[in-house]
């Protein structure tokens, strides 16, 4: 196609099409892509040229032709954005800026740039809807010409297009565009299939045809005789429409009757519902085949009169009743009730048509997780909607499959949160019920009802999941700040220190990595901080508090004490005590502090109190490890868990099994966030994080940390429990 015939082709779509813009837009792109060509080894301007042309059969405006034939310019030439402002204007600038930031994928397996790219593009169409309608010709346009991809690339653009584009031209109502999509996507994810159908489909063409005036010349004559004008046409229904009836309903070709659709186009809605009336009198109605998408329009603005008879032959025949605006809007989408026609905005009232987009805005923002932002969107795309009333007959809006539960959250997040029954049509029905066309809904609330996991499992709206998800994840927080909060109480009181003052909690919890005291607890009540880290963070440093000695701290002492532990370079005889806030191990880089009368204390140089302790320099010495092979020394290891049966079974197996020695281990604080811990015995470092190493695999195990001290005052050595 050239430009010559490119525009006596557009003006039958469009006879306002601004001309002098489209001859200018077409030499700027000539020019730009002059040295390129396509995989096929036509010029590059050829696929501007025939994008501009799929979106001048949607109907589109001058200043999206115009942008349609410049839209690769500036992602694939040298072009600046500043230039196509400069040279076109703010409009189609603003265009091409939005399909150059939603461009840059190709079609990789990395789920968050894909998510990155969805994100990209649901904000683009937030802002002009126009950009991702130039998207969606710029990808059929590529579908089309997808034999001349390598084979690899093929599958990948098919079923990204079946997954995302297809459904995307469904949402904005374009069904030309998302039947061709999906038509060309099946060809290349079931080639053998569509080869099948097609063939199978041109064996019949001949008795499909006769069977549509066996159809279409009574009912014609039946509405004329009405005073009905109306114009009738049929169709068969597009192949990926088949083979999804064939896998659906467990049937091969030949057993798919309905594969023919009527479509009976009249001046006015009275008229659908009369014409519908006399249809029912010429043929038997299928039962609950009857839609009234007229009265409920369907979320991207499709209406019309669905009922499917028996007809002639005793065949089943679906037929469909619309106004001509109405037909307009089935077949273009947005593009009929366009917003910007030639530079005139429409009322805002058109906004409400592409509500969608601002709810899956809503809740991407919350959602970090690429895996699920991309289930979310598929969901929120391809989902046909149903209609449920009120008790006071509102209608709301859902997806196929919504259950009381998504109808609570339709109505009100608080509604949803707390709904504790539901009424379906006067009746009590489980929450997790499937609700049907029609049905009406009436939710009980209770202060006492509140979301469970189980909820999750109800509901289908990406709304209902996204609040229910929210509320669980509020509480495990507020849960574990509270265990937090206890945990640290009880430590301090074992120092008997009073709980301190929230600026000094403050100033504890930002010298250890958190934000704010809330967080802060929460780390505490999740295991990812120790209460005896926070303790001896508040606890002056050196004024360590003489412990009641146990018989593991017994252990301790006369196990190092054996083999002398450390040495000092030159010096012997030297009394050495294991400092109790960081109890280093051999392998641990170490450094000694002269007390005042109580030998050389040996820290960790990682412990938290080393750096005011080292403040008096004249105290410190240098120090190394000085232990034997079968020297022992006892660690004790904090976890966090998802309590099961056999867990501590399976955790001391695990360190068993590295020859290590396990001299206790216990669960505690039983729940949804359980803690453990256990006491190991090691020679080295490097034994210790063979052990860590060993629990982390051991399922059921979230977090394993070294504890910074051994607290053993209420825990047995030598039991398991």
């Amino acid at each position: 196609m050239n430009l010559a015939e490119f525009i006596i082709n557009v003006e039958a779509f469009n006879a306002n099409i601004n001309i002098p813009l489209i001859r200018k837009a077409y030499e700027y792109a000539t020019n730009a892509h002059r040295e390129q060509t396509r995989r096929s080894g036509q010029p590059y301007i050829s696929h501007c040229l025939e994008v501009a042309f799929i979106l001048a059969e949607q109907h589109m405006d001058s200043t999206t032709l115009a942008a349609g034939i410049l839209h690769d310019v500036v992602e694939d030439t040298p072009v600046q954005i500043d230039d196509i402002k400069r040279d076109f204007g703010e409009e189609i600038a603003l265009l091409l800026d939005g399909l150059t930031r939603i461009s840059g994928i190709r079609c990789v397996d990395n789920v968050e740039e894909h998510a990155n790219y969805y994100r990209k593009m649901i904000l683009a169409m937030a802002e002009d809807v126009r950009v991702v309608i130039i998207k969606l010709a710029d990808r059929l346009h590529n579908m089309r010409t997808l034999e001349f991809m390598p084979a690899d690339r093929r599958i990948a653009i098919a079923r990204e297009t079946h997954e995302v584009y297809a459904p995307l031209g469904h949402r904005l109502g374009m069904s030309r565009i998302k039947m061709e999509l999906e038509d060309l996507s099946l060809k290349y994810l079931n080639p053998e299939i569509y080869a099948s159908i097609e063939e199978k489909f041109n064996l019949s063409s001949r008795d499909r045809e006769s069977y549509i005036r066996q159809v279409v010349n009574p009912l014609y004559h039946e509405l004329y005789k009405a005073g009905i004008k109306a114009e009738i046409t049929g169709r068969a229904k597009h192949y990926d429409s088949i083979y999804r009836k064939m896998k659906k309903q467990g049937k091969s070709f030949e057993e798919i009757f309905d594969l023919i659709a009527i479509r009976v186009i009249t001046e006015t809605v009275e008229d659908c519902y009369h014409a519908l009336g006399i249809i029912h009198q010429m043929w038997n109605p299928v039962a609950e085949r009857l839609h009234d998408y007229i009265a409920t329009p369907k979320s991207n603005m499709y209406q019309s009169l669905h009922t499917t008879v028996i007809g002639p032959e005793g065949r089943m025949v679906e037929i469909q009743m619309r106004t001509h605006a109405m037909h307009r809007t089935a077949e273009y989408g947005i593009a009929a009730h366009w917003l910007y026609k030639e530079g005139k905005r429409a009322p805002d009232e058109q906004d409400k048509r592409l509500s969608w987009i601002s709810q899956i805005l809503e809740w991407q923002n919350d959602m970090t997780n690429p895996e699920e932002f991309m289930e979310y969107l598929k969901i929120d795309l391809f989902i046909d909607d149903i209609f449920v009333y009120t008790p006071k007959g509102a209608i709301k809006q859902l997806p196929r499959g919504s259950t009381p539960l998504d109808f609570a959250f339709a109505v009100h997040t608080d509604v949803g949160l707390h709904c504790a029954s539901a009424k379906i049509n006067g009746r009590l029905k489980p929450l997790s019920t499937e609700l049907k066309n029609g049905n009406e809904v009436q939710v009980a609330t209770s202060p006492q009802a509140h979301p469970t996991h189980d909820w999750l499992n109800m509901v289908h709206t990406t709304k209902a999941k996204n609040r229910i998800r929210k509320w669980l994840y509020q509480q495990g927080f507020q849960q574990a700040v509270e265990i937090g909060k206890d945990l640290l109480e009880r430590e301090l009181k074992r120092h008997h220190i009073e709980f301190p003052a929230d600026n000094v909690l403050l100033d504890t919890a930002m010298a250890l990595n958190s934000t704010d005291v809330p967080s802060f607890l929460a780390a505490i009540g999740n295991g990812k901080i120790s209460c005896v880290t926070v303790v001896n963070r508040i606890i002056p440093p050196v004024q360590e508090k003489p412990r009641k000695e146990t018989v593991v701290s017994d252990f301790l002492e006369h196990a190092r004490s054996v083999s002398k532990g450390v040495k000092v370079q030159g010096l012997d005889s030297l009394v050495f005590r294991f400092a109790r806030c960081c109890q280093p191990v051999p392998g641990d880089p170490i450094i000694g502090y002269i007390t005042r009368g109580r030998g050389i204390s040996i820290h960790r140089l990682d412990c938290h109190n080393t750096a005011s302790l080292m403040n008096d320099r004249e105290r410190q010495i240098e120090v190394e490890w000085d232990v034997d092979k079968e020297t022992a020394f006892l660690v004790k290891l904090n976890l966090f868990v998802e309590d099961r049966k056999n867990l501590i079974k399976d955790i001391t197996e695990a360190v068993a099994s590295a020859d290590i020695n396990v001299r206790g281990a216990e669960i505690t604080d039983r729940g949804p966030q359980t803690k453990g811990s256990m006491v190991i015995e090691v020679q080295n470092v490097n034994q210790l994080n063979k052990a860590i190493i060993k629990l982390k695999n051991v399922k059921g195990v979230i977090t394993v940390e070294r504890a910074s001290s051994l607290h053993f005052d209420n825990f047995d050595v030598n039991r398991i429990s």
